[in-house]
This record gives structure tokens, C-alpha cells and sequence, in this order.
């Protein structure tokens, strides 16, 4: 089940060719979900699948994140001897939910990940410093690997080390590239400039940023692109994924929106009552698998917000592709009248050079709104809260309350657990 080889840089053909190929990758997707996954075939009994196309495919049902942990088991489609790789991940519910891959979803995975890297303008030439894990059942480590690997590159797995660690790495190895969450890579920086090392002055040309967003809905730089160019001078790139999906969405060298390989996902955009958006309306990213076996998904409601873009791309793609996300559909907050995401309000905070760390918490308040506060803490004694509440308001048109506090507190606060990324948001609503 390795088609997507036969459709390498379909996404350069012109969009008749394209939404070919998605038509006859679709048919082949929901005959194998309903001869082998016991899931969709109880949830698709009664639905006309024959005759499903891309035009109709918003009659199928979705699949949500609930159904993917309380039917986890059902989900498989193969027998467990296919299976080659499990992945735990944390549920809405807090319960371990198992994503299991067999040998071609690696495969699937490797090719995913080699040409959305290629598309950003690596080459086998490139040496590329991977800031992120590949233990702990951490998917997104072993993908990176995998892609660098098939592309020809040369891949370095330090993994979670220490900002010393890295330095050492890429004064020794001299990498051309680093794949990391933006607020580390920007602390790295910051870092390398603490002990008298330009990181302009190092071989590292691109930033492949995950996991944080570094563009805003009109696709310009937020303030943490913008220092991470200023402080590397190199070119960053942004990627969206998810642990279900096995599919990355990856900026061009164009940097105009992540690119979907059509020959691996089909992607929605869909609003609260679940009807399909036309290109550039904002809803939740939802996305149907392509060539998967051991847990193919039909329209994923994956819970991120963003949009599509349509238009064709600079680079000579013909594909859509997918903006930045601007948030998690369960984060949104409801504020006096507002509606915003957390990522709104740590742009803002990221902007201020006096903020030195800070994270958001938001609690039930009444039905029409919540109760959000801002924690900060500050290198400037002078500059106060009421400062930073009305920097707040002059961007968000609300003025969340903001608590000045010591910065060894916020930092035991946002660094705390067994996360692998900066917690920031602190949801305590009841009914979230």
C-alpha cells in the first residue's frame, strides 16, 4: 500500500490533475476502511460510500477525538503482528490513547517528512541539529529522523540537551539547519550571545520551527519569528502536524502557508456546526488519511484552528495549503464580549522586551465570559502592570488583569511536568 510513491510533485501538477489523483486515492482509502477497520465499518453501515467524492465528502461522518480514545482499539485496521510501532499519547480525557504504525506508515511517515523538508529548501548537503526527542514514544523525533534521512541529510539527534550541549554541537558539527520549538530556539540564541558567540556568525541557515505558531492569520512574522530572524539571521519554517494524522503541513521556500501533499491527506476547514468553509474562512482543521493502514481516519477533527489558501503558490505548487493556527478550538476564550486564543495574547506579551516570562491562566466567570489573568514577571522594576494591561487593550481591545511575580516562579510554573513544550495556558474553566 505505497501508492503516494507513484504521485511524488503531484502537488506541481496543474488542479484537475490533482483532485484526479485525491478521487482515486479516496475510493481506494474508504474500500480499505471498510474491509478492515471494525470502527468504520459500524460507523459507515448505511452510508452511500460508493459514490463518495470530494465534492460529497462532507456527508461522511467525522471522527473526533473522543470517538479516536473510547473506540481506540477499534480504529486498527491491521492485526497487531503488522504493527511496528506504538506511540501513547495523552487524550482530552488525561487517558493514554494508543496510535499504532505498521512498517508502511513509517515508510509513509519518512516520505512525509523528506519531501516537506526538501520543500523548505533542504538537500542532501544540509547537516541538520534535531532539538527534539526521539524516546518517550515522541512521534515527531523519529519522523524528523526519518525525513532527514531519506532526503540525503545528515541528521544530529541531540535531542532535549542542555543549551551548553547544542553549543557544543554546533560549534563542533557545524549544522546547517536546527528543527525546534521557537521559544527554545530563540533561548539557544539568546544563549550562544551569552558567551560572546554570534549566532549569525554560525553555519545555521534555516529554523524549522514546531509545535508554536511564528505567523500571524495575514501570514507575517509574529514577534518570535521576527527575533528568531534577528537573532540567527536565518530563514524560518514553519510545520503543523499531528501524532494521528502521520501528515505534515510545511512551509516552502515561499513561506506563504504549509503545504499539503495531496497524495497523503485530503484537508477541510470547517465551522461549529460542522459545515465545510470555502478557502480563507477561519474553523477547525479537519483531515481524511491517505494511504495509511494500521489506523486510517476519516475527516479527523484534529481541534486546530487555521484556514486554506487556494491560490497558487510562488514556489510552482498547485496545492492548498494551510494557514498558521491561531489556536486550539478548546482554548478560545470568551472575554468581555472578545473572542480570543491564548496565542493572541503572547504575541503581544512577546513584543514587550520588559516581559522576561510570563503564562495565562483563564477561569469560569459567567456564562457570557470568562476570567483571564496574566502573569509577568519583568527585567525593568519600573515598568508596572497597569503598563502591560494597556498594551494588552491598545492590540486586543480587552484588558486582562496582570500580576507581576518573580521570574523563578513563572519559569517552575511553565517548565513544569513532563512536557516537552513551554505550558503557557492554564485552563481551570469547569466546562471547558
Amino acid at each position: 500500500m505505497t501508492d503516494f510513491y507513484r504521485y511524488k510533485n503531484i502537488e506541481f501538477s496543474n488542479p484537475d490533475a490533482i483532485k484526479e489523483v485525491q478521487e482515486k486515492l479516496l475510493k481506494n482509502h474508504l474500500d480499505y476502511i471498510l474491509r478492515n477497520s471494525p470502527y468504520y465499518h459500524r460507523v459507515l453501515n448505511g452510508f452511500d460510500t460508493a459514490n463518495v467524492t470530494l465534492e460529497n465528502l462532507s456527508a461522511l461522518p467525522f471522527t473526533d477525538k473522543y470517538a479516536f480514545e473510547e473506540y481506540n482499539n477499534e480504529l486498527l485496521a491491521v492485526p497487531m503482528s503488522e504493527i511496528v510501532d506504538i506511540v501513547l499519547s495523552s487524550g482530552t480525557t488525561g487517558k493514554p490513547t494508543k496510535i499504532m504504525y505498521t512498517e508502511n506508515d513509517l515508510t509513509r511517515l519518512a516520505y512525509n517528512e523528506e519531501i516537506s523538508f526538501a520543500g523548505c529548501g533542504l538537500t542532501s548537503e544540509d547537516i541538520v541539529l534535531l532539538t527534539c526527542t526521539m524516546d518517550r514514544c515522541f512521534i515527531a523525533g523519529l519522523a524528523y529522523f526519518l525525513g532527514i534521512k531519506r532526503l540525503g541529510a545528515a541528521a544530529i539527534r541531540n535531542g532535549l540537551s542542555s543549551f551548553a550541549g547544542h553549543l557544543e554541537i554546533i560549534q563542533r558539527m557545524k549544522p546547517t539547519a536546527i528543527v525546534g520549538v521557537p521559544s527554545f530556539l530563540r533561548k539557544l540564541g539568546l544563549f550562544l550571545k551569552s558567551k560572546n558567540i554570534n549566532p549569525q556568525k554560525t553555519n545555521v541557515a534555516r529554523l524549522v520551527c514546531i509545535g508554536e505558531p511564528i505567523r500571524d492569520k495575514n501570514l507575517s512574522l509574529l514577534k518570535m519569528g521576527e527575533h528568531l530572524e534577528e537573532i540567527w539571521g536565518a530563514r524560518v519554517f514553519s510545520t503543523y502536524a499531528s501524532s494521528e494524522t502521520i501528515t505534515t503541513f510545511c512551509e516552502c521556500t515561499a513561506q506563504k502557508g504549509g503545504h499539503l501533499h495531496p497524495e497523503l491527506a485530503i484537508a477541510e476547514i470547517v465551522n461549529d456546526k460542522g459545515e465545510v468553509l470555502p478557502p480563507k474562512e477561519i474553523g477547525e482543521v479537519v483531515v481524511t488519511t491517505l494511504s495509511i493502514e494500521g489506523m486510517p481516519l476519516l475527516r479527523f477533527k484534529t481541534g486546530d484552528i487555521s484556514f486554506l489558501i487556494d491560490a497558487p503558490c510562488e514556489c510552482g505548487r498547485f496545492s492548498p495549503r494551510l494557514g498558521p493556527i491561531l489556536g486550539r478550538k478548546k482554548q478560545m476564550i470568551k472575554y468581555r464580549g472578545t473572542t480570543l486564543y491564548p496565542h493572541a495574547i503572547y504575541a503581544v506579551l512577546d513584543d514587550i522586551p520588559e516581559v522576561s516570562e510570563y503564562y495565562v491562566t483563564v477561569t469560569s466567570s459567567f456564562d457570557l465570559s470568562d476570567s483571564v489573568k496574566v502573569y509577568a514577571s519583568v527585567n525593568n522594576n519600573s515598568y508596572s502592570a497597569g503598563k502591560i494591561m494597556n498594551k494588552l487593550q491598545a492590540h486586543l481591545r480587552v484588558m486582562p488583569e496582570v500580576v507581576i511575580t518573580d521570574e523563578e516562579n513563572i519559569r517552575e510554573k511553565i517548565y513544569s511536568g513532563n512536557s516537552r513544550k513551554i505550558i503557557r495556558f492554564f485552563d481551570m474553566r469547569e466546562n471547558k
